[in-house]
């Protein structure tokens, strides 16, 4: 049995029927899009199928695997109760099934709220969480185009409409959405710049 499937199998002993067909499609899109863009398609595939691995885990699961990954929480983090199985699925990952490659562990720990400086690898994972072939959110479609012709505008929509979302239901927003959002900015308003002088 290869690693895939072993990883396959592992998926479906921790979630829902649900969550594993969106792990099976965030792989394959992740895999697309590390082939569009050149990222490492095998990593992409692994990270797009262990995302979530820790998302359908109870809460006191979640906060016990990040305590005993020797990750501390930020308080916003620690308010923000949507991004734990992100942090938990990291450390899984690196202590329970042994991958220790930091382009993974960043891929996961940041796929839910992203960060500046992001690796190719990390913007694959991003991208691929909004536009697997399993959602159904308006925009969806436009979000697919984007990650057609490029990952950066793709990453920037994904961002902006977390923003929103987050800001229209009074949750907090984590510092490390700001920051992405706006070095991505930054860079397209100094592309603009450039290709205009």
């Amino acid at each position: 049995m290869d690693r895939y499937e072993e990883y396959k199998k592992l998926l479906k002993t921790m979630m829902s029927e649900y969550r594993y067909r969106h792990s099976l499609g965030v792989a394959d899109e992740a895999r697309k899009l590390a082939e569009r863009y050149g990222a490492d398609v095998e990593k992409a595939t692994v990270a797009g199928l262990l995302h979530d691995i820790m998302k359908d885990q109870p809460p006191k699961v979640q906060l016990q695997t990040i305590e005993d990954s020797g990750i501390i929480l930020t308080p916003v983090e620690q308010a923000s109760q949507k991004l734990w199985h992100a942090i938990a699925g990291a450390g899984y990952v690196r202590m329970k099934l042994g991958i220790r490659d930091p382009e993974i562990f960043d891929a996961i720990l940041y796929h839910t709220t992203g960060r500046d400086g992001m690796s190719r690898l990390e913007k694959v994972l991003y991208v691929a969480d909004y536009t697997s072939c399993d959602r159904q959110y308006e925009g969806v479609e436009h979000m697919r185009e984007l990650a057609k012709i490029s990952l950066e505008d793709a990453m920037r929509e994904g961002l902006r409409f977390t923003i929103q979302e987050l800001s229209g239901l009074e949750r907090t927003i984590h510092p490390n959405t700001i920051f992405a959002y706006n070095e991505l900015v930054c860079d397209k308003l100094r592309q603009q710049r450039d290709s205009a002088v």
